[in-house]
């Protein structure tokens, strides 16, 4: 009987050792895992089509605040601390063991300055929002966009449709404006002026495009804008002769 309650006591006091050094062990690795000074992540990798941001840029962001270990470091933090960059739109994160940082980045793709006048390094995206950035890191000319900031998508769905039919027919849009009244005026590069109006904006820039060549052959000067606001016709005015 006393040698069955001595292997009894020696097989629990192995088992309360077994479990004090799992914990031990347990409590040892997260506290391995929360120290940056462990498991430290050492290595970035920035990926994505990249014409306004620098990999040197997003580590320089990154180094704002600490890490933390492979471990600690949020994802979802330094997805937030990257999209702050005025250049960048979307950011995937992804840790790879032991001690690597991946980040995909999709930048802006500028479609326009918008109400340059107003707000001079503001832009909108081929998503149709709104964004401010350092402009003279643009590589290509934009188009200029004006209208209501509440407006936006309506500035940008009237460029879209007026925007392929002149460049189906040869023209290159400039600037468009639209008005508190939703009221569209076109310029462009050329620099005649399209006063389309609200209603019907295909139809008039279709009704411009009939008629130009022989608004343009009718007289020598240059066309200063085309009023196409009307049922049928245009008004038509010339630029002055410089003297």
């Amino acid at each position: 009987m006393a040698a069955r309650r001595w292997q009894f006591w020696l097989g629990f006091s192995f088992f309360i050792s077994v479990v004090m050094g799992s914990i031990a062990t347990a409590v040892w690795l997260y506290y391995v895992a929360m120290d940056a000074n462990q498991v430290p992540l050492k290595r970035l990798v920035v990926q994505g089509e990249l014409q306004y941001v620098s990999a040197a840029e997003v580590r320089e962001q990154l180094q704002q605040r600490p890490l933390g270990s492979f471990f600690s470091a949020e994802v979802d933090e330094i997805r937030a601390q990257l999209e702050a960059m005025p250049w960048v739109y979307s950011v995937s994160v992804r840790k790879e063991w032991p001690d690597l940082l991946k980040v995909y980045l999709r930048e802006q793709r500028p479609l326009a300055h918008w109400n340059a006048q107003q707000r001079p390094q503001a832009m909108v995206n081929e998503q149709g929002l709104v964004f401010e950035a350092d402009k003279s890191r643009l590589q290509q000319p934009l188009p200029y966009l004006a209208g209501p900031e509440h407006a936006v998508a309506e500035t940008v769905k009237s460029y879209r449709q007026v925007l392929e039919l002149l460049e189906l027919n040869g023209f290159a849009l400039s600037s468009l404006q639209l008005s508190d009244r939703f009221a569209v005026t076109v310029v462009l590069e050329s620099g005649i002026e399209l006063k389309l109006g609200r209603e019907g904006l295909l139809e008039r820039v279709q009704r411009f495009i009939d008629l130009y060549p022989e608004i343009r052959d009718y007289k020598d000067t240059a066309v200063e804008y085309i009023d196409l606001r009307y049922d049928t016709g245009v008004a038509v005015s010339w630029r002055q002769p410089q003297t």
